[in-house]
């Protein structure tokens, strides 16, 4: 089972066909998107419009955005909030759970939770200067909310995402906030992570499916796109169309390269 059925395009009246968004071809022949297996990947090139439709696609379902306030509020998402506001969603199971990730959200999140962390282990410190004087009750007391957030840090993020490396974190991360029975929009999740990191972020997606979540991935990477039973629709198609992993241009290109990087590299 999983969540988002699919998403019919409607353009609204006088809504310009020359404007961002609206203007990207993807968009102009997108009549309905119907997903029809809990992982569904996004591929093409840059600028074929894959991560513009996953963000309005966040927008259209009210995402919460890691690394940000809101897609109500998102000034990056600004233009396709007005796109989001021409679709219809079809759900099997209504859900407000899972979140929406973009790479580089994950990296300014990481380092917001670092200087959380630094900021109220400095505030901690400073009670026992404000509060000479004072009973060990009061200072206690007023302690315990710095104390309280700090061991809420602690039990979802360990030591903290700054402590380890980028694809270490990012995986800590995905696995903090994971809920069951949630939708998971990722924009390039494979920027932080090594080749043996992304085949760890399968075998999390696997057991994630298996507790009735759904994952709507742009992506580049040949390995994560290789997740079994995923559909893959191809962005350099108009319209958008379903493609199997082995007619991928960027899995054919990248197993061309790797059989013989002379050939490819001798023209650089």
């Amino acid at each position: 089972m999983f969540q988002l059925k699919s998403i019919s395009y409607r353009p609204y009246p006088g809504q310009s066909d020359k404007e961002f968004p609206f203007n990207l071809p993807v968009i102009q022949s997108l009549p309905e998107l119907v997903f029809t297996s809990p992982v569904t990947f996004f591929v093409g090139e840059n600028g074929s419009g894959k991560s513009t439709l996953l963000e309005a696609i966040a927008c259209a379902v009210d995402a919460v955005v890691v690394g940000s306030e809101s897609t109500r509020t998102d000034k990056t998402l600004t233009a396709v909030r007005k796109l989001s506001q021409s679709f219809r969603l079809s759900w099997r199971k209504r859900t407000h759970r899972g979140f929406f990730l973009r790479a580089e959200d994950f990296f300014g999140y990481a380092r917001r939770l670092s200087q959380m962390r630094q900021e109220l282990e400095h505030d901690l410190s400073a009670v026992d200067d404000e509060y000479q004087g004072r009973s060990q009750y009061a200072i206690d007391l007023a302690k315990m909310p710095y104390r309280s957030e700090i061991q809420a840090l602690q039990q979802r993020y360990g030591d903290g995402l700054e402590s380890r490396s980028h694809g270490e974190s990012f995986l800590a991360l995905f696995q903090a906030r994971f809920v069951p029975d949630g939708l998971y929009l990722l924009d390039e999740p494979e920027a932080p992570l090594s080749p043996l990191r992304q085949l760890t972020f399968l075998a999390l997606l696997k057991e994630m499916v298996a507790q009735q979540a759904q994952f709507i991935i742009a992506t580049h990477s040949p390995i994560i796109m290789a997740f079994p039973g995923a559909t893959i629709l191809n962005f350099d198609q108009v319209p958008i169309r379903s493609v199997d992993y082995a007619d991928l241009e960027h899995v054919a290109l990248t197993k061309s390269f790797l059989d013989n990087p002379e050939a490819y590299l001798r023209h650089l």
